[in-house]
């Protein structure tokens, strides 16, 4: 059982991803406009048009960072071009690589709240992540009774107040994560798996309906990303080692100096002619009474 994670270090300038290994990252989207727009030249045709339908201007410019960071550190993982990237969807929605890029078998996924991002990925194993900013929820009891088990309803409420809703989120990011490495979103009922919630005890998926030995294939992760805020990994297997970045505009201004190297030269002359391609989404099922509706995530 891995500590939970609260230290999140500078990445080193070459990156590497093993199969045994999972990259977390976590960036704030929140950032200088210049990055911003930097950003928005790494998305697609389509991702241009999905920013475009946001009313105000600060989810506007959060889903351009969350997104173009997505790709900027994808395209690190490749060594291409953040706007080379491709993606396509699963059945249920939970995107993945496409074309070339496929042959990699690098999975990821993310999530983000209360204007942070963060980020999953690995080689060879499915892989999901959720991130909550811990707040007061009115009906949290109602919801625990609709969405969770029995169990974790009465763990719940057996905390005391000033726990409960680190509890409730703990609960919550950790079966969204579950049901995003799965990839089957909202065709996932809740209360059909059950996992720890009590404050500082390790995260644990206890029994997956009645098969308590299928919850073994499968390891769940508390993450720290900031204060006030909790997340959760959810990863296939228990044979491999964590690692916590940091994203900042640094290595944005890495990716503009690669785009000066021989193997990227090629890449304006591309973007007159690209390929067809499919756009990563939000992070495949995100809360509904928590995050105003159980939405789908890249």
């Amino acid at each position: 059982m891995i500590a939970q994670v609260s230290q999140w270090l500078q990445p080193p300038r070459r990156l590497t991803l093993s199969r045994r290994v999972v990259h977390v990252w976590q960036a704030a989207v929140e950032i200088t406009s210049g990055c911003s727009d930097r950003l928005f030249a790494f998305l697609s045709a389509g991702e241009h048009e999905r920013a475009g339908r946001f009313h105000f201007d600060r989810d506007r410019r959060r889903f351009i960072v969350g997104h173009g960071v997505l790709r900027a550190i994808l395209g690190s993982y490749l060594g291409v071009h953040p706007g080379q990237v491709q993606f396509a969807y699963g059945p249920k929605g939970k995107p993945s690589l496409a074309g070339s890029f496929e042959e990699s078998d690098l999975r990821f996924n993310m999530s983000d709240s209360h204007g942070l991002a963060i980020y999953a990925f690995t080689r060879g194993r499915e892989v999901g992540i959720d991130l909550e900013h811990i707040r007061p929820v009115p009906d949290a009891e109602q919801i625990a009774e609709r969405y969770f088990t029995r169990g974790e309803s009465s763990t719940l409420l057996s905390l005391p107040p000033d726990q409960r809703m680190e509890a409730f989120f703990n609960c919550w990011t950790r079966k969204e994560a579950f049901i995003k490495a799965l990839g089957e979103g909202l065709a996932h009922s809740l209360d059909d798996f059950e996992v720890s919630l009590v404050p500082r005890e390790p995260a644990r998926l206890i029994r997956i309906g009645n098969d308590r030995g299928e919850s073994s294939r499968w390891c769940l992760q508390a993450l720290t990303p900031a204060p006030d805020m909790v997340a959760a990994l959810a990863v296939e297997g228990h044979d491999w080692r964590l690692d916590s970045w940091k994203w900042s505009e640094d290595q944005l201004i890495s990716v503009m100096d690669e785009e000066k190297s021989a193997h990227l030269r090629g890449f304006d002359d591309d973007r007159e002619n690209p390929p067809s391609v499919l756009d990563a989404d939000e992070s495949h099922s995100t809360s509904s009474s928590v995050k105003a509706s159980r939405r789908n995530s890249a």
